[in-house]
């Protein structure tokens, strides 16, 4: 759990950066295993996805505990989760990586984005991808599932400590998913990281601009040569970045 709370301007620095930025500014402080593992988008959104986790968890279900009129229940955990996942949050589901398991479907993902969530990441499985697909919030799964896997996984556990992707998610951990995949930004970080990609893109925006007007990577990525630093300075200066 944090008291973390996610600002307009953070939020606004990690849209404009990618998953491979803040994988390598992670990287810089030892931390290594923060990137989704089997997550993809359903489908790919020109804006990226940021937003704090509101999480879900899930177990392999037991049969006797987990006949189809459990969506009866009016406290059932995945229907109580879409209802209480907070507006601008990413609701983050732990199916343990089985692909086979429905976590949501289209419906229940509908309300989620109407309510205001900023995305959904799964581990887990998706029914109906192409209604999921077709709404403006960003949606993450390890693939469409089963249309009878209702109930091969027991919805257990909110807002508790996770594992998704391989990965650690803490309630608050900020998320951010572009068309690569999904990364887990702890939140205590959140800040720093914000400020550090933000100047690593406009760098990149710069040599990929130099590479494609035909220069040479060596020297100038990283900028080890003076004469590159020199040119960056200058461009900044023209483009007012």
């Amino acid at each position: 759990m944090t008291d973390y709370i996610l600002s307009d301007d953070t939020r606004a620095k990690l849209k404009k950066v990618s998953t491979a930025s803040v994988a390598t500014a992670l990287f810089k402080r030892g931390i290594r295993n923060q990137y989704i593992q089997g997550v993809l988008p359903v489908a790919v959104k020109s804006e990226t996805m940021v937003g704090q986790a509101f999480t879900l968890r899930y177990l392999p279900a037991r049969e006797d505990r987990n006949p189809i009129t459990v969506f009866r229940d009016a406290n059932h955990p995945q229907r109580v989760a879409m209802e209480t996942c907070p507006a601008g949050h990413v609701l983050v589901m732990d199916a343990r990586g089985d692909a086979r398991a429905a976590t949501a479907g289209s419906i229940l993902i509908t309300r989620l984005a109407l309510r205001g969530a900023a995305g959904v990441v799964s581990d887990g499985g998706f029914r109906d991808m192409a209604g999921i697909g077709a709404l403006d919030m960003p949606a993450y799964c390890a693939g469409p599932s089963a249309p009878t896997n209702l109930t091969l996984h027991e919805a257990l556990d909110i807002n508790i400590p996770v594992a998704c992707g391989g990965v650690a998610v803490f309630p608050g951990d900020v998320m951010l998913g572009d068309g690569d995949g999904v990364m887990v930004i702890p939140a205590h970080l959140a800040e720093e990281i914000a400020a550090e990609c933000a100047e690593m893109e406009v760098f990149e925006d710069f040599v990929l601009e130099q590479v494609k007007n035909g220069a040479g990577i060596i020297g100038l990525y990283p900028p080890t040569q003076e004469s590159n630093q020199v040119a960056f300075a200058a461009w900044r200066k023209t483009t007012g970045r």
